[in-house]
């Protein structure tokens, strides 16, 4: 099904069983996005997606690899327009693109780089890659609009817990999401007010897309062109924000941002996901830059469903038309966005009004000479040894001559030696649980997203053993 509807006229000739939506809320004149040289509005960011759209390919499918942040939605939007759909990538490393791919024959690849500007860049060029021109196209016309059952994006899951799966998104879906997202942030700012959104987080990722991408596209919400990582780089594009200020981060790079000592200009609040916020470490950053830091709940698959105020709160709240039923392998999740419940392996304890606690996954849940754990709570205690940075503790593919599936992890901690991190987890483990492999390195291998994906860990443990 087409995602294109080029005028009023061509909307009364369509099935009328078939509905459409407008490709962005709000007055022409407000801002969508801004940067150093100022906002951008409304009805220009309309008049760049219907002169992209024009020079685009016909294809299907088109991988979207843009690290400006509004050249990536201007592309997001102009390829709906033609009726196609965005591939998001689980990364942007050339096996994630040239796989992804794979799946879809035909499908060309759109950034505002060089075609080697991807991870891996010694290889040839990407094929079938266009390149958006420096200075964006511009045509005028109708108020473009999306079939709302258009497939409009195809995310990947991470490839942490094994190979990256895909999920379909129409444009009704990511409509539905984001009036809901909207609801999980409702408090933190004025609702006449435009709030203006740095986002350190890429915009293809989920999480990305949905706080950064469809937030400017169906909320009173402006996001910032670029994509800081260093701490300053953050302070600075929260600087060339206007209030209200939000930001959207990761775990990992709110703490980078906690122990900068950099000061921040006033926000209205913070965001963050893709993996756990310590409480204590929610506290701090609640304390050092004077706002509310809420943490958000989702997965590729169901997108954002819950929230929580992680420095006073260990549930969490669904989202309005969110409901999550446990399950004896994970939990059901029901949604409004969601054509049918979707199943996660994460295990859930649901109190009568519907908040939930997570009690880890399934294949993290450890059962060893009778004795029972849990991955994220030997995690959870290699961080807490003073000296250890950052670390990670998982599961071995392979069993032992007892048929015992052994004990892995790798840690940062330039200070000790692993001798030392051993010890120390003898006094609170049980000696069942002790890794039997254990490395220490300099970094882990995390995404941009701060995920481990499972094959990068088994590399780097293998390197211990040569």
């Amino acid at each position: 099904m087409s995602a294109v509807i080029q005028s009023q006229s061509n909307h009364a000739h369509r099935d009328a069983a078939s509905s459409t939506s407008p490709l962005a809320q709000g007055d022409a004149a407000r801002a969508i996005a801004f940067d150093a040289r100022g906002d951008i509005s409304l009805a220009t960011f309309f008049a760049h997606v219907r002169g992209l759209a024009a020079q685009l390919p016909d294809a299907g499918h088109a991988v979207n690899l843009c690290e400006d942040r509004y050249r990536f939605l201007v592309a997001f939007c102009a390829v709906a327009l033609r009726g196609q759909t965005t591939l998001l990538p689980p990364s942007r490393t050339r096996a994630a693109i040239d796989d992804v791919r794979a799946q879809h024959p035909g499908s060309y690849c759109i950034g505002d780089g060089e075609p080697c500007s991807c991870e891996h860049a010694h290889l040839a060029p990407l094929p079938h890659y266009v390149r958006l021109p420096d200075v964006l196209p511009q045509a005028d016309g109708p108020l473009p609009h999306i079939d709302d059952d258009a497939l409009v994006a195809i995310g990947f899951t991470s490839g942490s817990t094994g190979a990256p799966k895909p999920n379909a998104k129409t444009w009704r879906s990511f409509r539905t999401s984001t009036a809901q997202n909207l609801a999980a942030l409702a408090g933190l700012w004025p609702g006449h007010e435009v709030l203006h959104v740095v986002a350190t987080v890429p915009p293809q990722h989920m999480y990305g897309m949905e706080m950064s991408v469809l937030l400017p596209l169906h909320g009173n919400v402006a996001v910032h062109g670029d994509r800081p990582f260093f701490p300053q780089d953050v302070a600075h594009a929260l600087l060339e924000a206007k209030a209200p200020r939000l930001l959207v981060t990761t775990p990992v790079h709110l703490r980078a941002l906690v122990e900068s000592g950099l000061a921040l200009p006033p926000l209205a609040g913070i965001v963050t996901a893709t993996a756990p916020l310590p409480q204590a470490a929610a506290a701090a950053a609640e304390a050092r830059f004077g706002c509310e830091v809420r943490e958000v709940f989702g997965s590729t698959e169901t997108c954002v469903i819950a929230r929580r105020r992680t420095a006073l709160e260990d549930a969490w709240t669904p989202l309005p038309g969110v409901r999550v039923a446990p399950q004896p392998d994970g939990t059901l999740v029901h949604a409004a966005h969601l054509p049918q419940p979707v199943a996660l392996a994460d295990l859930m304890e649901v109190d009568a009004d519907g908040r939930f606690l997570l009690r880890g996954r399934q294949a993290d849940l450890l059962e060893i000479a009778g004795k029972r754990a849990s991955l994220g709570d030997l995690t959870r205690r290699l961080l807490a040894i003073p000296g250890v940075e950052d670390g990670i503790v998982f599961q071995l593919d392979e069993a032992d001559g007892h048929g015992v599936r052994r004990i892995a992890a790798l840690a940062v901690a330039p200070t000790l030696h692993e001798r030392d991190i051993l010890q120390s987890l003898r006094a609170s483990l049980d000696p069942v649980f002790l890794p039997r492999r254990l490395r220490r390195i300099d970094r882990l291998p995390r995404n941009e997203t701060g995920k481990l994906p499972r094959a990068e860990l088994l590399r780097l443990l293998q390197g211990s053993m040569r």
